[in-house]
């Protein structure tokens, strides 16, 4: 009968075999991490690309638009002043509104390299183009205007004079024109022709083209909005006279002060020698009528037969006599208040010295005297 058989058994002993199987068991590797997906970078990078093009393309639409402008409104004057450095008429042109972007005209400059830019007065447009303003600036535009400064206590007469020394414009026909009645101020007398003290005292830039009859009406237009602002229309309520009478007093003011803390003082020391019927006696009137300044009147000079002539003749001037600025035009709106008759030049600031009796005044002229003023 067959023997059951008996499990085999190792060769070696058990105890050998549980530690080389323990020692198997060190020697195995660590279960593998779970391995991460890779990031899709390429559409950021796409994106970011993308955002960088769009950036880059808007930054130069930009300089391309501050380079070509978009010329639009009306001209504006430029005066470029002798010696400007391109830097520095960058500045000027972008407080006028004619350029955009001083770093874009700086680098537009330098790109451009341009040659010595000229002084003097230009018209340009608000936002305008680089290239043009560069080409006028080089003297290769038509943009160059003449300057006429017209100053304060100005005559129509002298004032014309100015205008003829414009190329191709006439004082003679200036002066046709003025007297014409064509032209007209809103503050001028109905039957008037005369637009003598209409005009406003300004700077104004003649283009080529303009003629006379423009140049003068900008001029009384000028003098007509100025004169609406301060409220030369209320001057009955205001002063108790026609605008008119006002704008009389006022080129009175003009001529007669010299400093601007008097003008108020002048302005009511008229109005009351015209209440009480005394005549003006004033110097500036026996000018006017003579048709010239002097620095001293003489005799026959203070006896002309003029209605312009305050020592022979009682009451305003039959017109202003000079373009009055806006101070005096504003004095004579509002008088200071105070009793004064007489004024006397008392400093050689300009300053004067105000009475209200004859002894005063007669005071105040040998002070004056012994100063060397009268």
């Amino acid at each position: 009968m067959t023997q059951p058989s008996r499990p085999l058994r190792s060769s070696q002993p058990e105890d050998e075999v549980y530690v080389r199987d323990a020692f198997q068991y060190q020697e195995l590797p660590p279960p593998l991490a779970k391995t991460r997906r890779p990031r899709r970078r390429g559409p950021i990078l796409l994106a970011t690309a993308a955002l960088l093009a769009l950036l880059l393309a808007l930054a130069a639409f930009w300089v391309d638009r501050q380079i070509h402008g978009h010329p639009h409104g009306g001209p504006i004057a430029v005066t470029i002043p002798k010696g400007a450095s391109t830097s520095s008429i960058g500045s000027l042109l972008h407080g006028k509104g004619v350029i955009g972007n001083t770093v874009v005209w700086r680098l537009y400059t330098m790109v451009k390299q341009p040659g010595p830019l000229q002084s003097g007065d230009f018209r340009f447009r608000h936002d305008e183009n680089m290239g043009r303003v560069l080409t006028v600036l080089e003297g290769g535009g038509q943009a160059t205007v003449h300057r006429l400064t017209i100053p304060e206590g100005s005559s129509l007469r002298q004032i014309a004079e100015k205008v003829g020394n414009i190329p191709g414009l006439s004082a003679d026909g200036f002066m046709a024109i003025a007297q014409s009645g064509t032209i007209h101020s809103q503050f001028q007398p109905p039957g008037s022709t005369s637009l003598e003290g209409l005009v406003f005292p300004d700077t104004y830039f003649v283009e080529p083209g303009d003629n006379e009859a423009k140049i003068l009406n900008k001029m009384v237009a000028a003098f007509d909005q100025m004169a609406s602002s301060v409220g030369v229309q209320d001057a009955a309520a205001k002063a108790g006279v026609t605008p008119y009478d006002v704008i009389t007093v006022a080129s009175l003011v003009e001529e007669e002060a010299k400093v601007d803390d008097d003008r108020g003082m002048i302005a009511r020391t008229i109005y009351n020698r015209l209440q009480k019927n005394m005549k003006l006696g004033i110097d500036a009137t026996v000018e006017y009528a003579i048709g010239t300044h002097k620095p001293r009147l003489t005799a026959s000079d203070l006896e002309v037969d003029s209605p312009y002539n305050t020592r022979k003749y009682a009451g305003l001037p039959p017109t202003p006599i000079a373009a009055a600025g806006q101070k005096s035009l504003e004095a004579a709106l509002n008088p200071t208040p105070g009793p004064w008759l007489y004024y006397v030049l008392i400093d050689p600031s300009g300053k004067h010295a105000f009475a209200t009796t004859d002894a005063e005044f007669e005071q105040l002229v040998r002070q004056a005297r012994a100063k060397g003023l009268v």
